[in-house]
C-alpha cells in the first residue's frame, strides 16, 4: 500500500474492499493461540524467580557494617510521580554528613516506576526482587525504615544489573 499524494484519494483493491483476507489472518492468529501449548505455574508451590531487571518493591541498601547508604538528599521524594516517598534528614557524626531520620514509602501509592532508583546518587534506594505485597489495613502499607532496610549482598544481582546498564 503506497501513500497517496495529498490531492488524490487512495483506491482500495478488490481484496481490500471485501476484507476477507484480513479476517482470515485474524482467525488464523486466534486458532494458533488456542492450539498452542498452555503454560501454568502452580504459584504457591512453584515460586517465580524474577530476573535482575525486575522492579519489585523499593528498599534501602545497608552496607556490611550496618551503615545506611542513604544521605537523605530527598531526590527520590522529589522525583516520585505518585508522591509515595517521604524523607526527613538528621545530622550525624560519621563521615557522611546526613542520614534519614525518617524514611517512609506508601506502598499503596508506589507505582514501581524506578525513578527513585535512577535518581539516587548513592545507590541507596533499589528496586528489589520482592513482588508479594498484601495489606489488610492502610497502616500496613506504610513501609518505614524497619521494613525497607536490606543488606547490599542480598541486592547484589540487581546492583550488578544496574552497573551493566551504564
Amino acid at each position: 500500500m503506497s501513500i497517496p499524494p495529498e490531492n488524490k484519494r487512495y483506491e482500495l483493491t478488490f481484496w481490500e474492499k471485501i476484507y476477507i483476507p484480513e479476517l482470515v489472518k485474524g482467525l488464523k492468529l486466534t486458532l494458533d493461540q488456542l492450539l498452542a501449548k498452555k503454560f501454568t505455574r502452580q504459584y504457591p508451590e512453584e515460586r517465580w524467580t524474577p530476573p535482575p531487571s525486575f522492579r519489585g518493591r523499593p528498599v534501602l541498601a545497608v552496607e556490611e557494617n550496618g551503615v545506611e547508604r542513604c544521605v537523605a538528599c530527598g531526590l527520590c521524594s522529589r522525583v516520585c510521580p505518585a508522591l509515595a516517598i517521604e524523607v526527613q534528614a538528621a545530622e550525624t557524626e560519621l563521615e557522611k554528613e546526613r542520614y534519614p531520620e525518617f524514611f517512609e514509602i506508601n506502598m499503596l501509592r508506589c507505582i514501581f516506576c524506578g525513578f527513585c532508583e535512577e535518581v539516587c546518587p548513592e545507590e541507596a534506594i533499589i528496586m528489589s526482587d520482592e513482588y508479594e505485597l498484601a495489606f489488610s489495613t492502610r497502616e500496613e502499607a506504610l513501609f518505614g525504615k524497619d521494613k525497607l532496610l536490606m543488606s547490599v549482598e542480598k541486592l547484589r544481582p540487581r546492583l550488578n544489573y544496574l552497573h551493566s546498564q551504564y
